[in-house]
C-alpha cells in the first residue's frame, strides 16, 4: 500500500473518487455531503489531501479543509474503494491526514462529524472525542456543505445544535499535561547541629502510616 500527499497530476482520480462518493451515500442509507470533482482536484493540488493506492490501483482519499482563520481543521471525505475495505486502508489514510493536518495547522482544533462508526473507531484512537454541534466551527462554510445531505432539513430543524451525526473534536490545548515540579527542597528535614540527636518519634506515628 503506498499512502502520501496528493498533488495536481491526481486530479485524473477526483471524478472516481466523486462516484464512490455518491454510491457510497446510497449503499450506507445515510447522509454524505456531495462532492464536486473540481473541487477535490483543488485540493489536491494544494497539497491538502491524502491518497492511497494498494497494487497501482486507486484505493482511497481524505482531504483538509480549515475554517475560522485556520484555528478549526477538518479531515473531510474520507472515502475508501469498496472492493478492498476492511483492510486497514481507512484507518491508514486517517492516521496520514491527521499527521498532515498537526504538521501543517499544530495549534488548530481538528473536527469532523460522522455517522460511520468505523470512522468514530478510528477518530477515538487517534484522540478525538465526541462533543456537541456548540463545540464545532460557526464558519457558515463548513455548515453549508451539509446542504446535499439527506438529513440537511434535521439538522436546521434542530438550529445545528444536533443530527443524525455525531461531532468529534481533537483539541491539541487539551492534549498538553500541565505537570507542576514539587519543591522537593522546601520539605527537607534541616540539618541537625553535630552531636545532636533526633527527637524521638513516637511508635503511634509509625503505627499509622499507610
Amino acid at each position: 500500500m503506498t499512502i502520501r500527499v496528493a498533488t495536481e497530476a491526481d486530479a485524473q482520480y477526483a471524478d472516481l473518487l466523486c462516484q464512490w462518493y455518491v454510491e457510497s451515500a446510497k449503499t450506507r442509507g445515510t447522509g454524505i455531503a456531495k462532492r464536486e470533482p473540481a473541487y477535490v482536484a483543488q485540493k489536491m493540488a494544494s497539497g491538502d489531501g491524502i491518497i492511497a493506492f494498494v497494487d497501482d490501483q486507486l484505493a482511497g482519499f481524505c482531504y483538509i479543509e480549515t475554517f475560522d482563520d485556520k484555528t478549526f481543521v477538518v479531515n473531510s471525505g474520507l472515502i475508501v474503494n469498496a472492493e478492498i475495505r476492511k483492510g486497514g486502508v481507512g484507518r491508514a489514510i486517517k492516521q496520514a491526514v491527521f499527521e498532515l493536518s498537526r504538521t501543517k495547522y499544530p495549534q488548530a482544533k481538528i473536527f469532523g462529524i460522522t455517522t460511520s462508526l468505523a470512522v468514530m473507531k478510528i477518530n477515538t484512537d487517534l484522540g478525538y472525542e465526541p462533543v456537541t454541534f456548540s463545540e464545532l466551527t460557526n464558519s457558515e462554510d463548513f455548515w453549508k456543505g451539509c446542504k446535499s445531505c439527506k438529513n440537511y432539513g434535521i439538522l436546521m430543524e434542530n438550529e445545528r445544535k444536533m443530527c443524525l451525526c455525531t461531532g468529534m473534536l481533537y483539541d491539541a490545548a487539551d492534549k498538553l499535561v500541565q505537570v507542576q515540579v514539587p519543591d522537593f527542597a522546601a520539605h527537607l528535614t534541616p540539618p541537625l547541629p553535630i552531636g545532636t540527636d533526633p527527637a524521638p518519634t513516637p511508635s503511634s506515628a509509625t503505627d499509622s502510616a499507610s
